[in-house]
């Protein structure tokens, strides 16, 4: 299969020369072992730990097992063997000066990212692969909506980030296309697979996901209820958290439902969007929205079938927000300034999808699956520059699903989504 860059590389290859360790993070088949193969693999051993089996005794004897195999090291899901990560402290810092030691990989972040901050605080860089996004699905990557948002010379306003765009467009996506990647989702092993095969795949890898990470992660006395739960999430991608519900559709306590929903997080199934308030805390809504981290996965936990499906589904609006948020923070990881994001909710209705906020000033993103968007739906950027007339809110993207990019007024542009 084709090697495919990925937008994290440049940003990982320069942290190799800055850390001693490098985290890297992110679901069950992201591709994450490709990646580091890829970049450090000529010059590093890889050792692929496993739940069941003590591969190079790393669990019963970690101190052995790294003196007898000298850095640079690839060390697979290394969640399997935490017994490592105490050891590989000591041996980073009986290296002092040396970077680029030891890679690690995990699938789960509760268990590593807990162990990375009690262990190797200050001696490790961490960040997260995601699925595969459009443009790294793509022949070769291609820069877009964020690379000319946080370039050096940031377009002042709507017309010139239009001229911009305009300039590095990719082919424009057509309805029937865009079904397709969303039915697809983006986890690299879907590639060689036929649309009519993609179930099949999802259907392992809901079955492995729960048996082997969520196992791993907590006790499930009852999977099946857990099942269910992933699938009620998938239903509920881009809304707010609602605790109380989700464990009353299932028949959990609320205390459950958080556990649960903290183990998918925690596996990379779920990202949590924090509501932006400002000062004007009581009348805004404080709850954070949650997605499902691919498309492909929610369309099969959805019983959607095929694309055609996925198209005349009811849930296909707010899959279609889950697809722009994703593709969204898949292409922020990659960079080096990341802004931070939120939704906006005011309590009379009015909302923003996305706000990115660096350096003080911010972006607002409105999603509509809509071919061709217009002024109307830009009420809620426009309330959101009411409620907060002194903030800088320099530009307004509207992303939609069609292939026409043009101005909607001197603030805003409509945006394919094809060309995030």
């Amino acid at each position: 299969m084709r090697y495919h860059h990925r937008h994290v590389e440049k940003r990982l290859s320069r942290m190799a020369d800055r850390f001693p360790i490098l985290v890297l993070g992110g679901a069950r088949q992201t591709g994450k072992s490709t990646l580091l193969a890829r970049l450090f693999g000529d010059r590093a051993r890889t050792f692929v730990f496993d739940p069941v089996v003590d591969v190079g005794d790393a669990r019963r004897d970690p101190e052995l097992f790294l003196h007898v195999n000298p850095p640079p090291l690839i060390l697979d899901e290394v969640q399997y063997a935490p017994e490592l990560l105490s050891v590989l402290k000591r041996t980073t810092d009986a290296r002092p000066g040396e970077k680029g030691l030891y890679f690690l990989t995990g699938s789960q972040q509760l268990q590593v990212l807990k162990s990375v901050r009690e262990s190797l605080a200050g001696r490790a860089f961490v960040m997260d692969l995601w699925p595969m996004s459009d443009t790294e699905l793509s022949p070769e990557l291609r820069p877009g909506l964020l690379d000319i948002l946080y370039s050096e010379a940031r377009p002042p306003d709507a017309r010139e980030l239009l001229a911009r765009l305009a300039e590095r467009a990719p082919p424009s996506t057509s309805g029937g296309a865009l079904y397709e990647k969303m039915f697809r989702g983006g986890y690299p092993g879907l590639m060689e697979f036929r649309t009519d095969e993609v179930i099949e795949w999802f259907s392992s890898y809901l079955r492995t996901y729960v048996e082997r990470d969520v196992r791993t992660l907590r006790d499930l006395s009852e999977p099946h209820d857990f099942t269910r739960f992933v699938r009620l999430c998938a239903a509920l991608s881009a809304q707010e958290v609602n605790f109380a519900k989700l464990g009353r559709e299932i028949g959990v306590t609320p205390k459950t439902a958080r556990g649960w929903l903290k183990v998918m997080s925690a596996s990379y199934q779920s990202v949590f969007l924090d509501a932006y308030s400002g000062n004007t805390v009581k009348r805004i809504s404080g709850k954070p929205k949650m997605y499902t981290t691919d498309t492909g996965f929610a369309c099969f936990l959805l019983s959607i079938s095929s694309p055609n499906g996925l198209g005349s589904h009811p849930r296909l609006g707010a899959l279609f927000e889950t697809y722009v948020v994703t593709e969204i923070l898949k292409h922020l990881e990659g960079l080096p300034a990341r802004p931070r994001v939120w939704h906006w909710r005011a309590r009379s209705g009015a909302e923003v999808d996305l706000l990115l906020e660096r350096d003080g000033i911010f972006v607002a993103l409105e999603i509509k699956l809509a071919a061709r968007p217009s002024r109307r739906d830009l009420s809620g950027l426009r309330a959101f520059r009411d409620t907060y007339p002194h903030l800088d809110l320099a530009l307004n993207v509207v992303v939609h699903g069609g292939s026409d990019l043009y101005l909607l007024d001197d603030q805003s542009v409509a945006l394919p989504v094809a060309w995030i």
